[in-house]
C-alpha cells in the first residue's frame, strides 16, 4: 500500500544502488521521461525532484506513466499469464495501433478472461492502457500543430470518425472545432499523479483537472459555451506559469500557487473556494468546519456542493477537504490521488 513504503529518500537511494530489496514492492515514475521503472533499471539514475515512488504498478499506470522498456517492470506479472506477457508485447511493438476486441479474440484470447487478468494484475483493462496511450499521442500532436488528419494518424486510428468521437469525449468538442488562436486553449500537463488538462486565457487559468476525471468532457463544454466556441489548443505564458507552479509542488519546492484564476461561480460557491485556499497544505477540514468559518454553519451540504464543483484541482485544494470523522471522501480525480496529495503536503508543514 502507498503509506507502506519506505520514505522518499530510502527509494530513492534504493535506486541509485540498484536494491533490489524493494523489487516487485516498489516502483519509481520519472516525470522527465514518463516512465516506470524497477528500482534496479540499469538506465541512467534521474535526480531525485523527477522521481515518484508507488507500490503498485496500477498506480504508476494511473498517474499516466508508461512502462520502461529497459527494465519492463510489467514482465513478472506477465510471465504469470500469457494473455498478458502476448498483448503487452504486441502493444510495445505497436503502441499506435487501434486496439479492439476483435484484436484480442484473433490473438486467441478470451475477453473476459483478459479483462479480469488485466484488472487483477494492474487494475485497469488492455485496451484502456492502448487508448490512453494513443490519445496522448493525438493531443500532443495537435498541440504542436500538426492537422487533424496527420494527429488521428499519429495517434493510430484509421479511422477520422472514431478519432472525433474520441477527441471528442475526452475534450468534449471535435478535434477539428479547436482553433489554434482560441481565446482559451487546452494544452496538455503530465504530473506525477497523472496527465492534466489546462485551459487558459492570456490573463487568467480557467480550469485544470486530471484527464481521467468523469466530469471534464463537461466542464470543457460549458467553458467552450461560454467563450462561443473560441475554445483552441496550445498555451499562453499562464499555461506555463501553471506547469511551473505544479513543477514546484510535487517536486517539494513550494505549495504556493500565483497563476490568476478565472472563478465563474455564484458569490457563495467562490467564498467556499476562497476558504479552500486558506487551508494550509498538509491539513485539512470537514465540510461543516468550512461552514462555520463562512459564517453559513447549516450549509454543509451547499459547502460539499461548491467543493464539488471546483474544476481548478490542486490550486484550489479541494483535496484538503474530508469527512466530519476525518475519513477521506469523494475525490473527482479518484481517492487514491487524494491520499497521495495529502501525503506530499505533508513536507510543507
Amino acid at each position: 500500500m502507498l503509506f507502506d513504503l519506505p520514505s522518499h529518500d530510502t527509494l530513492y537511494t534504493a535506486l541509485i544502488e540498484r536494491d533490489e530489496l524493494y523489487e516487485g514492492q516498489a516502483y519509481v515514475c520519472v516525470s522527465t521521461t514518463g516512465v516506470f521503472c524497477r528500482l534496479t533499471c540499469p538506465a541512467r539514475k534521474p535526480k531525485s525532484e523527477n522521481c515518484t515512488f508507488y507500490g503498485t504498478i496500477k498506480e504508476c499506470i494511473e498517474a499516466g506513466f508508461r512502462a520502461c522498456k529497459r527494465c519492463h517492470p510489467m514482465k513478472p506479472a506477465a510471465t504469470a499469464d500469457a494473455s498478458i506477457s502476448a498483448l503487452l508485447k504486441a502493444l510495445e511493438a505497436n503502441p499506435q495501433k487501434r486496439w479492439s476486441e476483435r484484436h484480442i479474440t484473433e490473438m486467441g484470447f478470451d475477453l473476459s478472461t483478459v479483462r479480469r487478468a488485466f484488472k487483477r494484475q494492474f487494475g485497469i483493462t488492455f485496451l484502456e492502457i492502448a487508448r490512453q496511450q494513443r490519445l496522448q499521442e493525438g493531443f500532443e500532436s495537435l498541440v504542436d500543430g500538426s492537422k487533424v488528419i496527420d494527429a488521428q494518424h499519429n495517434a493510430g486510428f484509421s479511422s477520422s470518425s472514431a478519432f472525433r468521437r474520441a477527441f471528442a469525449k475526452l475534450l468534449g468538442s471535435a478535434p477539428g472545432t479547436l482553433r489554434r488562436d482560441g481565446l482559451l486553449q487546452a494544452d496538455w500537463i503530465k504530473t506525477p499523479l497523472g496527465d492534466m488538462i489546462a485551459v487558459c486565457s492570456a490573463q487568467h487559468l480557467h480550469l485544470l483537472e486530471f484527464v481521467d476525471r468523469k466530469a471534464l468532457p463537461a466542464e470543457l463544454s460549458r467553458l467552450r459555451k461560454a467563450c462561443n466556441g473560441d475554445l483552441g489548443l496550445g498555451s499562453f505564458a499562464t499555461t506555463e506559469q501553471i506547469r511551473d507552479e505544479l513543477d514546484a509542488f510535487f517536486s517539494g519546492k513550494c505549495a504556493t500557487f500565483q497563476t490568476p484564476l478565472a472563478l465563474q461561480a455564484s458569490a457563495f460557491t467562490r467564498t467556499v473556494w476562497d476558504e479552500l485556499r486558506n487551508i494550509p497544505p498538509g491539513q485539512t477540514r470537514s465540510y461543516s468546519e468550512i461552514a462555520r468559518q463562512i459564517n453559513h454553519p447549516t450549509a454543509t451540504r451547499a459547502v460539499a456542493r461548491a467543493n464539488g464543483a471546483n474544476q481548478i484541482a490542486l490550486v484550489i485544494p479541494c483535496h484538503r477537504v474530508v469527512g466530519a470523522d476525518g475519513s477521506l471522501t469523494g475525490y473527482g480525480g479518484g481517492l487514491w490521488r487524494k491520499q497521495r496529495l495529502i501525503e506530499i503536503e505533508k513536507q510543507f508543514l
